[in-house]
């Protein structure tokens, strides 16, 4: 790792350095943004009760708490990706199909998945200012939901910009950036609470409850790196190449033990907020009373039902997106197959037995991360922001560890273009 920075930062590699500093330009513009109160309402006005929404506030960076021009941020691509990938599995034949041809189709798909993702940001928006100011007119309604919609459409073209002329995925940048953001306040609030508020004689004993919660901290970051690194390797064997062809190298099909990520958890979210959100609209005591003490996921009912979901999302979106048969007949293509492992259906078989092991030990990691937050703001006194692991460290985990994989792969690629370079002029 050091030694891939000590490159990054090399002369002969200044076109890269433009990049890395165009990304962060594009970010700082981006953090900036989610400053500016959208302009048509008085702050006095909100209610700021985002309860069921705390993981679309976390990716925005804050900005839908503070009712930003950007408060719905990339959430509804988030959304329309998740919809668009979903009905590609043989329930939408065009998408399916659009699916099967190569870089044309997945240009297609991304232009509708964009234009689905604009309708749900006039959606949400509209929505969501019912949601947070009362008394509005409809065309004041529209003209919030207008904003937030101009919003989204301006992060995403940001996140593009830093795609094509910056370093990485540039939306996935954009989310880590939202959640990182959030994190000095965090630590802030930590050392406040455990140090400040403890005075002079609890001043020791606060010292080390921090410690202790930084190295907890960084415990579960180290953990979380494993879960997104682990891997399943199945070997496969080429019919027309012998064991000792390309100096011995072996074939593999590697199966990650968490391939949904964050999706199950974003779910899941999204499927406990939408009953508080009908309980804010429809202003029936008896009915919020009901969603707060058995449906929302800081009860003990809600938590169950969080993990369920999670885990039933986990595990299925897995199964839908590494799909056994499909596998098995891609090898079978190929010409290739896995040793001991008659082609066809006892391949698909095996694959499946294979993917779903995997699968359980990988849900119920990210079961683990996502409840971690949630059982930690349960048995400590600190405040509901401090919080310890969660979807928003897994995010930043994940992009963090891609981007890092992109710069040592530009940084091989041109050192392999430069050598042949010097090998042409001798």
């Amino acid at each position: 790792m050091f030694a891939t920075v000590k490159q990054i930062f090399s002369p002969k590699n200044k076109d890269l350095q433009k990049r890395i500093a165009f990304t962060f330009f594009v970010l700082f513009i981006f953090m900036l943004g989610t400053t500016v109160v959208v302009p048509v309402i008085d702050k006095e006005n909100l209610l700021g009760n985002i309860k069921g929404f705390d993981l679309f506030n976390i990716i925005g960076g804050g900005a839908l708490e503070k009712f930003s021009i950007f408060a719905l941020g990339v959430s509804p691509y988030i959304t329309a990706s998740i919809i668009i990938q979903l009905l590609q599995m043989d329930i939408v034949p065009y998408l399916s199909d659009l699916k099967d041809q190569g870089q044309v189709g997945r240009d297609k798909i991304n232009k509708i998945t964009r234009v689905t993702g604009i309708i749900l940001a006039f959606v949400q928006g509209y929505l969501f200012a019912i949601y947070q100011i009362k008394g509005l007119s409809a065309i004041q309604y529209m003209e919030i939901a207008t904003i937030f919609t101009a919003g989204t459409a301006a992060v995403l073209w940001m996140g593009d910009q830093i795609t094509q002329k910056g370093i990485g995925n540039g939306i996935s940048l954009i989310i880590m950036a939202g959640i990182v953001a959030s994190m000095p306040n965090m630590f802030s609030i930590a050392w406040t609470n455990l140090i400040k508020i403890g005075g002079t004689s609890g001043s020791a004993m606060g010292i080390l409850s921090f410690i202790a919660y930084i190295l907890v901290y960084i415990f579960v970051i180290v953990g979380i790196i494993y879960t997104q690194l682990a891997e399943r390797r199945i070997p496969i064997q080429y019919s027309n190449r012998t064991s000792s062809a390309y100096g011995g190298e072996k074939s593999y099909i590697p199966i990650k033990l968490n391939t949904a990520s964050v999706i199950p958890v974003i779910f899941a979210s999204a499927i406990i907020g939408i009953p508080s959100l009908v309980a804010e609209v429809i202003k029936n005591e008896k009915f919020a009373n009901f969603i707060t003490n058995y449906i929302a996921y800081t009860s003990y009912t809600g938590f169950l039902l969080y993990m369920v979901l999670i885990f039933v999302f986990g595990y299925f979106y897995t199964l839908l997106e590494l799909n056994p048969d499909e596998m098995a007949e891609n090898l079978d293509k190929n010409r290739s197959y896995i040793p001991g492992i008659t082609p066809g259906d006892a391949t698909s078989n095996h694959l499946k037995y294979v993917i779903t092991r995997i699968t359980v030990f990988g849900t119920l990691g990210l079961m683990v991360i996502a409840a971690l937050p949630i059982l930690f703001s349960k048995v400590s006194n600190l405040s509901s922001s401090v919080t310890i692991g969660g979807t928003g460290l897994l995010i930043v985990v994940g992009v963090a560890l891609e981007t890092y994989k992109q710069l040592e792969s530009s940084i091989v690629s041109r050192s392999y273009v430069g050598s042949r370079k010097r090998r042409r002029n001798r």
